[in-house]
């Protein structure tokens, strides 16, 4: 009966051990190529996947392209494509740098904050207002391709 007990508590052991959350890194799930489910110029949501009333339809062609660090293509709303890389500071924040052609008012660099990430969804508000949007505060919520 002791070595049932003991082989029970082992198995269970092994079990819990395997079940732990194996978090994976800002870095790695943000490897992807993320487009437009909601966005938000400020205050007012312009844009929601799927919907028929958006105010600004063309974010359907929105995306980030972030899947082979630290290589990104940011294609805007407007139909303009930008080329740069990408860098995290730690966990909270996105930096989109060397961007060519240079985005209006950006010196060629947009910073987000990461509000929030998982596999499938990333939410990010921009860090200074958009000339392209009337000089808003940006948030978008995209989901992966």
């Amino acid at each position: 009966m002791k070595k049932i007990a003991i082989l029970f508590v082992s198995l269970v052991s092994l079990a819990v051990s395997s079940c732990k959350d194996k978090t994976v890194p800002v870095s790695e799930k943000i490897k992807k190529t993320w487009t437009a489910n909601i966005v938000k110029e400020g205050s007012a949501t312009v844009y929601t996947k799927g919907a028929a009333s958006n105010t600004k339809p063309s974010y359907q062609n929105f995306s980030l392209n972030l899947l082979i660090a630290p290589s990104v293509t940011l294609k805007d709303f407007d139909g303009n494509t930008f080329t740069g890389q990408y860098e995290l500071v730690g966990d909270t924040k996105l930096v989109l740098k060397n961007l060519t052609p240079v985005p209006t008012g950006t010196g060629g660099t947009i910073e987000f904050t990461i509000n929030s990430i998982t596999d499938t969804a990333l939410d990010i508000t921009r860090t200074t207002a958009s000339q392209k949007t009337g000089n808003t505060i940006n948030t978008y919520n995209l989901v992966t391709q």
